[in-house]
C-alpha cells in the first residue's frame, strides 16, 4: 500500500515554527509521507537563510522555491508572487502530493494555494476564519479558506466564521492554535542562558520586540515606536527583523539605525524557537504586532503592548494591551504592561494539535472532493 504524500510549504520562520510538531507527527507516521517545500524569507540571506534550522532539526527538503526579489514595494510583492506561482508548479509537478498543507494568511500561501487549486490537489488550510483588519492578509486568509478542502480553525469563533464563508461544517475542526504546543513540548532556556547566549547585559531587565508592516496602511509608525522607547533605556531591547511584506525592509532600516545608536538594544534577524520563545518566558513584556502577542505569548505569562491595527479584528486575552501609533499611546502601554498582575487568559486551547490533525487526516479521502457552497 503506498503511503499518503503530505506536502508542508512553509515560507517564514514563524510558519515553520508553528508547522514543526505538526511535520515531526506526519514523518513518525508508518502511514505517511512527508514532503517539504521551502520558500520565501527562509531562502534569503538577508533573513538569516532559516532553511539551515530546518535541516539541522531533522527534515529533509524536498524543494527549495526561489520567489522574493530584492524588493518589499507592492509591485514587487507581487512579481514574487508569480515566481511562487512559476516555482511551485514545477515542484508540485515533480512531488505528486496526494494532499498539501499550508498555514495562515501570508502572500506566498496565496500563490502555493492557487496552483494546487489548478493542479487538483486537495488544500488543508490552518488558522483560518480569522481576521486581521490592519493587513491585506485577511483577504488572503479568506481566500484560502475558499480554495481549501479541509479546515482547521484555532477557536470556535474562527470555526463559524470559515463556515459563513460557505464551507461545510463536516470539513472544519476547532483543534486550538498550533503554537500552543511548542510551548508544552520544548524545553526552554534558563534566563542565564538566553542571556548569556545573546550576550544581554545581564543586570538589565527584557522587552522583546518584532514589528512588521500594516501592509494595509503605511511603516511610518515604526519611528513612533522606536522613540517611545528611548524611555526604557535601563532595558535589554531585543528586536527581532520584520518580515517581507510591503515595507518590511524600512522598517528594519530604522531599526538597525536605532540598535547602532544605543547601546541597550539588540537586533536579531532570527531568533528561532526555542530561543524566541525563552525570551517571551523571561522578558518583561512583548512589544510589537506580531499574532504571536496575541496567540502564544499568554500562555507564557508575558503581557502584550499590541501597537496599531494590524492585528485588528483576530481574538484576544486580557493581557494584550492596544496602543495607537504615536509614542504617547505606546510609552503609556509599555507602562501598563510592566504593571500588569492578574491572571493570564488561555483562549486558544491546550496543545495536542498535531495529533488531532494527523488523525483527523488519515481517515480523509486522498483525492479531490468537490465541494459545494454551504449556505446558512
Amino acid at each position: 500500500m503506498n503511503k499518503c504524500k503530505i506536502c508542508v510549504v512553509t515560507g517564514t520562520r514563524a510558519e515553520y515554527g508553528l508547522l514543526y510538531w505538526l511535520m515531526k507527527e506526519i514523518q513518525a507516521d508508518d502511514d505517511l509521507e512527508l514532503q517539504l517545500v521551502v520558500t520565501g524569507m527562509h531562502l534569503s540571506p538577508e533573513f538569516g537563510l532559516t532553511y539551515k534550522q530546518i535541516e539541522a532539526d531533522g527534515f529533509v527538503i524536498d524543494e527549495k522555491v526561489e520567489m522574493l526579489l530584492s524588493s518589499d514595494t507592492a509591485v514587487g510583492v507581487a512579481k514574487s508572487m508569480g515566481l511562487a506561482t512559476i516555482g511551485c508548479a514545477d515542484a508540485f509537478d515533480r512531488l505528486q502530493p496526494d494532499l498539501l498543507v499550508i498555514l495562515g494568511d501570508r502572500f506566498e500561501m496565496l500563490a502555493v494555494s492557487q496552483v494546487a487549486l489548478i493542479m487538483g490537489i486537495p488544500i488543508a488550510h490552518l488558522h483560518g476564519g480569522e481576521l486581521t483588519l490592519g493587513a491585506y492578509d485577511d483577504s488572503i486568509r479568506h481566500s484560502i479558506t475558499k480554495m481549501a478542502t479541509w479546515h482547521f480553525t484555532s477557536t470556535d469563533e474562527h470555526k463559524k466564521r470559515v463556515i459563513q464563508l460557505g464551507e461545510s461544517p463536516e470539513r472544519v475542526w476547532n483543534i486550538g492554535a498550533l503554537g500552543i504546543e511548542n510551548i508544552l513540548k520544548l524545553s526552554l532556556l534558563s534566563k542565564d542562558e538566553l542571556y548569556t547566549q545573546l550576550n544581554l547585559d545581564k543586570n538589565k531587565s527584557l522587552l522583546l520586540i518584532t514589528y512588521h508592516p500594516e501592509t494595509n496602511g503605511d511603516v511610518e509608525g515604526i519611528h513612533s515606536l522606536l522613540t517611545a522607547l528611548n524611555t526604557f533605556s535601563n532595558i535589554n531591547l531585543v528586536f527581532t527583523k520584520a518580515n517581507a511584506d510591503n515595507g518590511g525592509r524600512l522598517i528594519n532600516e530604522a531599526i538597525e539605525k536605532y540598535t547602532a545608536q544605543n547601546e541597550n538594544a539588540y537586533l536579531f534577524d532570527s531568533l528561532g524557537q526555542i530561543r524566541y520563545l525563552s525570551a517571551v518566558r523571561h522578558a518583561d513584556a512583548v512589544i510589537g504586532n506580531s499574532s504571536s502577542g496575541l496567540i502564544e505569548v499568554p500562555y507564557l505569562e508575558t503581557p502584550t503592548v499590541n501597537c496599531g491595527n494590524r492585528q485588528a479584528g483576530r481574538q484576544r486575552p486580557s493581557s494584550v494591551f492596544d496602543v495607537e501609533l504615536n509614542e504617547e499611546s505606546i510609552r503609556k502601554g509599555i507602562e501598563r504592561a510592566l504593571q500588569f498582575n492578574e491572571p493570564y487568559e488561555q483562549i486558544f486551547g491546550n496543545g495536542n494539535v498535531s495529533q488531532k490533525i494527523v488523525g483527523i487526516l488519515k481517515k480523509m479521502p486522498s483525492n479531490l472532493i468537490q465541494k459545494e457552497f454551504y449556505d446558512l
